[in-house]
């Protein structure tokens, strides 16, 4: 029995001398979490200082005073537990290049570390976190931002032309008449067709395109009479059906319109408020004859004086004295944007920004820029949207809005917004 016990007491010493005690183990795995953390935050910071620009500062004397602690305390616990832990391997890589405080890329002068790439060597920990980052780019200059989004104003007129033209006008004709092309000036130098709108800039293009084409050195030499009546600029019309469907497939095409109600005051105060020896006796006698009630006699002889209500009730007629004119024609109907999907399609009120950003593309001498003068009376105030509410304001609702629905195709394709609330 003694002898038993003696065999038993033998037995549970061996063990419990072979079983290592719960705190060896608890060391153990304190000791390796507390390695591998020490070496990752060690991976991270080495990373930072790298990507750190030139003259950039960290603010690292207690983080690096309580690493080398941390360190410490790390490795009297490995010594206890006769841990050793072996590096990872470490290929050569490029060090990630952040721009200077410029944002300008500079060329690395000789013997500098961006010409050597294992002069910097990382883990592979290092290059996974390399390839996971996002990149910093060095942000756009303020050209180029202005001309993505001037793009952009491009893309979204084009796409609201298209979509209009697609639910009103998906049943016309595809084929190009002359008639279609009449308003497009043609200059070849640069590959341009500009559809005339009067009143929305046109007699400055036409300077514009006289330039381009080599005709004139500077807009400012170009007078009214030689815009209007010289036949410098050929029209896309006076070509073979070839060389029309040529121009269309291959050049710019470009169209510049204007707030139709303005549009329209612009041209009344033009032709009728100022002495005009056509439009007087062409518009105003017939429209006085028909639309005044006891016109005098000189009025009727001379046809000046119409007023406003008077020529909005012949814009209306459908039966006018008188035909229609491109003044006051809608934009729909001297270009026909849905025939020929315009590449570029600029505003009167945006109209500065549009023109530059329009030469620039085209590849226009860099001194070339839209002239700012006035074209007609030089003397009048530019129709503004003020002084287009006065002149509606003469209207009553029922005018006002026939007037809209004169142009709402207009207001629809170029995105204007509705000039009075009343409208429907």
């Amino acid at each position: 029995m003694l002898f038993v016990d003696f065999l038993r007491g033998r037995r549970r010493l061996r063990v419990s001398v072979c079983k290592p005690p719960c705190s060896f183990w608890f060391l153990l795995l304190f000791g390796i979490g507390g390695l591998v953390l020490f070496i990752h935050l060690q991976d991270l910071s080495d990373m930072v200082l790298q990507q750190a620009p030139a003259g950039v500062k960290f603010r690292g004397t207690t983080q690096s005073r309580q690493c080398s602690q941390f360190s410490e305390v790390v490795g009297s616990i490995s010594a206890r537990i006769n841990q050793h832990s072996e590096e990872s391997d470490v290929d050569p890589i490029s060090p990630m290049q952040l721009p200077d405080s410029q944002w300008k890329r500079q060329a690395a002068t000789p013997g500098s570390r961006e010409h050597d790439p294992g002069s910097q060597r990382v883990t592979k920990r290092h290059r996974k976190l390399l390839k996971t980052s996002p990149v910093l780019r060095p942000p756009t200059n303020s050209s180029q931002l202005s001309s993505r989004r001037l793009s952009d104003v491009q893309e979204s007129r084009r796409r609201i032309v298209r979509e209009v033209c697609g639910k009103y006008r998906s049943n016309i004709s595809r084929t190009i008449t002359p008639h279609l092309v009449s308003r497009i000036y043609v200059e070849d130098r640069h590959k341009v067709l500009y559809c005339e709108v009067p009143k929305a800039g046109c007699s400055n293009w036409k300077r514009v395109l006289m330039v381009l084409a080599g005709v004139a050195n500077s807009t400012q030499e170009i007078n009214h009479v030689a815009v209007h009546y010289d036949n410098h600029l050929k029209r896309l019309d006076s070509f073979d059906r070839q060389g029309i469907n040529k121009r269309l497939e291959t050049y710019t095409k470009v169209l510049f319109v204007r707030e139709p109600m303005e549009r329209l005051v612009s041209a009344f105060r033009d032709k009728f408020e100022s002495p005009n020896s056509y439009y007087h006796p062409v518009f105003g006698k017939p429209i006085i004859s028909k639309y005044r009630v006891n016109a005098s006699q000189t009025a009727l002889k001379t046809g000046s004086g119409v007023t406003f209500r008077e020529f909005i009730h012949y814009l209306l007629d459908v039966h006018r004295p008188v035909g229609m004119d491109i003044h006051w024609e809608a934009a729909d109907q001297l270009c026909s944007p849905c025939h020929l999907h315009y590449d570029f399609i600029g505003k009167v009120e945006t109209l500065e920004e549009d023109a530059n950003f329009l030469l620039r593309k085209i590849g226009a001498p860099e001194d070339l820029t839209y002239p700012s003068f006035k074209d007609g009376n030089p003397k009048a105030a530019r129709t503004s949207t003020q002084i287009t509410q006065h002149y509606f304001s003469q209207l009553n609702v029922s005018e006002r809005q026939r007037a809209y629905d004169f142009y709402y195709m207009d207001y629809l394709m170029f995105n204007y917004s509705k000039p009075y609330k009343d409208l429907y």
